[in-house]
């Protein structure tokens, strides 16, 4: 099947089913939620998660008062009053928590669901769930609208950019840095949860500072005062090439680059340019 215009065999659509539907899942709460909800718990300082885990809860975004978690499998889950079950699931959305959806949305794709929040099972995964719930994250990519000439024009820079363009990783490790590092060549980069300094290093060794936006090889980096936040890299022609986050979800993708620089636009980031070298 196709999930923003790029082909998902049914080995990945399963892999996401594993994401999205675990063994069990942790659910954030603090020392007062364990206790009125009578629920076992551990520090949250001593929680260990899979990258996968990481992105599927999106625990960047989960407040820092909830720093108390409990694990809960599916059995365990039923075996809660509907009452629990609800406020767990309020408190997961209060606390930022991802993997919380929402039943209006897939309605249509599951007949008798109802509106409220609720866990996905395995069995709800079907392919158009998983399709409708990847598309609402990202952009199709757009690699068949990019004329030859300037794939041609763009190998020389770039190698493994075609490739690459068009594809979903098999988990949550690689990113945007290691996305255009394996474009220009570094095999195996775009598996890597690639960090700022190898980055940097890859920018040293391999660009010099300049480029223009209407050539093949122009490698784009927003920086904040931390430092890279992310990066793109131009094919010429007014496309780029780009992973939009590391996630498990988010495909390397060909987009306009008037688009790129748009969603990029952050306050408080700015955008900076880099020439390949052959």
């Amino acid at each position: 099947m196709s999930v923003l215009d790029i082909s998902v065999s049914p080995t990945e659509l399963d892999r996401w089913r594993d994401h999205l539907a675990p063994p069990r899942q942790p659910f954030f709460l603090t020392r007062a939620d364990t206790e009125r909800l009578n629920l076992p718990a551990t520090p949250r300082r001593l929680l260990q998660l899979t990258p996968e885990e990481r992105d599927t809860c999106t625990t960047w975004a989960v407040a820092q008062e909830a720093d108390r978690v409990t694990w809960l499998t599916p059995v365990d889950w039923d075996a809660l009053p509907p009452g629990a079950r609800r406020e767990l699931l309020r408190l997961q959305v209060q606390y930022g928590r991802g993997n919380v959806p929402l039943g209006r949305h897939y309605a249509d794709l599951l007949p008798g669901l109802a509106p409220g929040r609720f866990l996905w099972r395995r069995k709800q995964l079907t392919p158009q769930v998983l399709s409708r719930l990847v598309t609402q994250r990202g952009a199709p990519c757009q690699r068949r609208q990019v004329p030859p000439a300037v794939w041609d024009e763009a190998r020389s820079l770039l190698p493994r950019v075609r490739e690459l363009a068009g594809t979903f990783p098999q988990g949550s490790a690689g990113n945007c840095f290691g996305a255009v590092m394996g474009a220009a060549g570094e095999t195996g980069a775009e598996h890597e949860w690639t960090q700022r300094e190898p980055f940097e290093q890859f920018l040293r060794k391999r660009a010099t500072p300049g480029g223009r936006d209407g050539d093949a090889g122009t490698v784009l980096v927003w920086r904040s005062e931390r430092g890279a936040e992310h990066a793109a890299v131009t094919l010429g022609g007014g496309w780029a090439f780009q992973k939009a986050a590391q996630t498990w979800w988010t495909p390397r993708v060909v987009l306009p680059l008037t688009e790129v620089k748009r969603t990029n636009r952050v306050r408080g980031w700015r955008l900076e340019r880099w020439r390949l070298r052959e």
